[in-house]
């Protein structure tokens, strides 16, 4: 089982940048994907990103593409999610995940992201 933590989530004024981290333990990660979820209030949580923990491939989704990064550093089995250019409607509760193709099966607690207008 994998432990994920989250951390780096705040406020920040529109066109800003943060950074959030995924700190993971627990069993070893070379066939996982790490993904980025967001869940804004009231709404259903949505994929953002993933990267793959052994060769770093990565995907975005269309709403972030161009603005946010995903990047790993295995030597402090991190996972990190660089936000640039942020919007009020990036506003959400950020999650990351780890599974095996794709199939999230450990989840965060979730950090909070409010971008002011």
């Amino acid at each position: 089982q994998v432990q994920l933590v989250e951390s780096g989530g705040g406020l920040v004024q529109a066109g800003g940048s943060l950074r959030l981290s995924c700190a993971a333990s627990g069993r070893t990660f070379s066939n996982y994907y790490i993904g980025w979820f967001r869940q804004a209030p009231g709404k259903e949580r949505h994929f953002i990103a993933h990267i793959t923990w052994s060769g770093g491939n990565q995907y975005y989704a269309d709403s972030v593409k161009g603005r946010f990064t995903i990047s790993r550093d295995n030597t402090k089995n991190t996972v990190y999610l660089q936000m640039n250019s942020l919007k009020p409607e990036d506003t959400a509760v950020y999650y990351c995940a780890a599974g095996v193709d794709r199939i999230y099966t450990s989840w965060g607690q979730g950090t909070q992201v409010t971008v002011s207008s």
